[in-house]
């Protein structure tokens, strides 16, 4: 009995060493990832003072290769910010908010998907409400979009993900519930819509 109870907390410490590992990883991964989003902004800021004209002309030909950091999300309300990184792979989400293949990006003017997991980048983004905004930092400009509405939906469920051209919509899933131990049967997901879709701002 003795030896059993031994094996148990053996395999309980390596469970909990395993998960600090890749607790661990994710977080210095991401961190990286931010650094590099960040060097890469203030650089391209820095080069020249976009027009608005010049903005979406960069905008109409920004493709990104998979696993790319291509910019920084902003979330006002919980004061963080987030890398993005091109993909929404196993990989890519680990280096932060993943964008999903083949949706757009600010003034490209259709559906922007982003997408990040509960318990890393995404921590407490229950405490984001409608009214409540995201702010997108791109090489060609920095976004501003107002959450106009929040919905729960199965985590097989596709259909959030549509073409909404001609108008822009950012839309940012998340695994639920929240709190949930484990592979998650649902998501939630923020619908935001352009404060302004003419504005570029610089840093």
């Amino acid at each position: 009995m003795k030896r059993f109870a031994v094996i148990l907390v053996i395999a309980g410490l390596l469970l909990v060493g395993y998960g600090g590992f890749e607790w661990y990883t994710a977080f210095k991964a991401q961190k990286d990832s931010l650094t590099d989003a960040k060097t890469m902004l203030h650089e391209a800021h820095a080069a020249e003072k976009l027009t608005p004209e010049k903005a979406k002309e960069e905008a109409g030909s920004f493709k990104p290769g998979q696993g790319e950091v291509v910019g920084v999300l902003h979330v006002p309300k919980l004061d963080a910010d987030l890398p993005i990184v091109e993909g929404t792979d196993a990989d890519d989400l680990e280096k932060g908010v993943g964008h999903y293949k083949g949706t757009a990006y600010p003034l490209q003017n259709d559906q922007i998907v982003l997408s990040g997991h509960r318990d890393t980048v995404f921590r407490n983004m229950g405490e984001v409400k409608v009214g409540d905004t995201f702010v997108v930092e791109m090489p060609y400009g920095t976004f501003t979009y107002k959450v106009e509405n929040t919905k729960i939906v199965d985590k097989d469920d596709l259909t959030v993900i549509v073409p909404t051209a001609p108008d822009e919509v950012l839309t940012v899933t998340t695994c639920y519930p929240f709190s949930y131990v484990g592979d998650a049967p649902e998501r939630f997901v923020w619908t935001a819509v352009p404060v302004d879709t003419e504005e570029t701002e610089q840093p």
